[in-house]
């Protein structure tokens, strides 16, 4: 999930060196001054690293290169969501956030030095290809990934349009890995998509949360109105499966259209302090008819805030596998040179003051699809809480969950969770959880 915010630094991270030398620590005591001074010392030996390898290196080094490769190693060493973007990479990004890209259409994290696969999109060169949430690629065109940055992963897969990149994807840890040939193309994200299920039920799939998702929402709704017919709707099947995420303000546009009042999200950062809530507005865009959200192991950041927000307050009945559980917020920082810092910020919570974080999103009603036999065992995610130095979950109990399957058929007369879905609706089928109670939800 990404929070923009207005430039608040210029030029920290890359002026350290060149400040470093003449830079002089406020007057303070004791502890304070001490802990200042050591800070100082270890930011003179990067600089007096940084010189050696300038002037002995066996040959002439790049300093920029290596000035980025630094912070890209800080960074990284936090978290697997913090990270540095050149100047291509921070435009890249913001046409992304836009829903229009160029590129293969797949959302990755590096992993054990492998790029990860957390969700192909819908309709991408990616998904069209066969590749799965949970996918690791090892090589690019032959070029191994270990080695690489993210940034650097990320950069190779992109290139022009129609032109091919071969990945070579070792799927569920197991068995030799194989080349899958993708082609490059426009990906243009709807993130949004509907249909009617019958005559009495709306369908609306939410693949990720781009600056247009909260309008593609609103739409599908007024058309399945219009369609269905609003006094014939028996309710909503809203599929956020395999998707990975984006925009804040988005995911707390998309929960406010099922809530009349109370939290959606609370984000909470280092100091005690660093509180913010965010709460509906009146207006229940489905005037409170009953909504089924599905999640699966690839639903992750934005899309759990959406389903930990109409869960906790009883507004719809969560179906599929446990969610991804990445339950950070990254602020994008614009830096000198065109270039952005994506630095993980805050924790998240649900309106219940649940963290999420390498836990996920647990359904009420756990429906599990099946999978096919080739692609048993290697249809799950490791979820947030298998991302080599994620952050820790903050409760009490510091307990962790892996992640769930991914796999959703691509006939829809074979998707379990979906069918299951559609007979709680049409009401041949009975849950304790569906409809639920709203006054055992959260207070409001």
């Amino acid at each position: 999930m990404i929070r923009k915010l207005p430039i608040l630094f210029c030029g920290v991270a890359l002026g350290v060196v060149a400040t470093v030398a003449i830079t002089q620590a406020p007057m303070l005591m004791g502890g304070a001054h001490a802990a200042v001074t050591d800070t100082y010392k270890q930011l003179n030996l990067f600089g007096d690293v940084f010189e050696r390898v300038r002037s002995d290196y066996v040959e002439q080094p790049d300093d920029s290169k290596l000035v980025e490769a630094a912070i890209n190693g800080m960074l990284t060493s936090l978290d697997p969501h913090s990270s540095y973007m050149d100047a291509k990479s921070f435009q890249d990004m913001q046409v992304q956030t836009k829903g229009e890209f160029g590129g293969l259409g797949i959302e990755v994290t590096m992993e054990d030095n492998n790029l990860k696969v957390v969700s192909p999109i819908d309709d991408s060169p990616a998904s069209k290809a066969g590749i799965l949430a949970g996918d690791v690629i090892t090589a690019l065109d032959g070029d191994p990934v270990q080695g690489m940055t993210l940034q650097q992963a990320v950069d190779k897969m992109r290139g022009a349009v129609n032109t091919p990149i071969t990945l070579k994807i070792l799927r569920g840890g197991k068995g030799d890995a194989m080349d899958v040939k993708v082609v490059r193309d426009i990906i243009r994200v709807k993130s949004v998509r509907s249909k009617k299920l019958g005559n009495d039920i709306g369908y609306i799939r939410i693949t990720q949360f781009t600056e247009q998702t909260f309008d593609g929402l609103k739409k599908s709704l007024d058309q399945l109105n219009k369609d269905i017919g609003q006094d014939k709707i028996k309710g909503y099947v809203i599929d956020l499966r395999n998707n990975p995420g984006g925009l804040l303000d988005q995911a707390i546009q998309v929960s406010d259209a099922f809530l009349e009042r109370g939290e959606i999200v609370s984000t909470r950062g280092r100091s005690p302090d660093d509180v913010q809530r965010y709460t509906a507005r009146s207006g229940d865009l489905t005037g409170g008819k009953p909504v089924i959200v599905l999640v699966n192991g690839g639903s992750a950041s934005a899309s759990e805030i959406v389903a930990g927000a109409l869960q906790d307050h009883k507004r719809a009945t969560i179906l599929g596998t446990r969610s991804f559980g990445k339950g950070s917020v990254q602020t994008i920082i614009p830096l000198q040179g065109n270039g952005a810092l994506r630095l993980t910020t805050a924790r998240y919570y649900t309106p219940s003051g649940r963290s999420i974080q390498a836990k996920g999103i647990e359904p009420e009603i756990v429906v599990q699809e099946n999978v096919p036999a080739d692609l048993k065992g290697k249809d799950q995610t490791s979820g947030e809480a298998g991302l080599k130095g994620h952050l820790a979950n903050p409760g009490d109990d510091k307990s962790e969950e892996g992640g769930s399957s991914a796999y959703v058929p691509a006939d829809e007369k074979d998707d379990t969770q979906l069918q299951q879905a559609i007979d709680l609706l049409h009401g041949s089928q009975k849950s304790a959880f569906f409809p639920p109670d709203p006054k055992a939800g959260v207070p409001n």
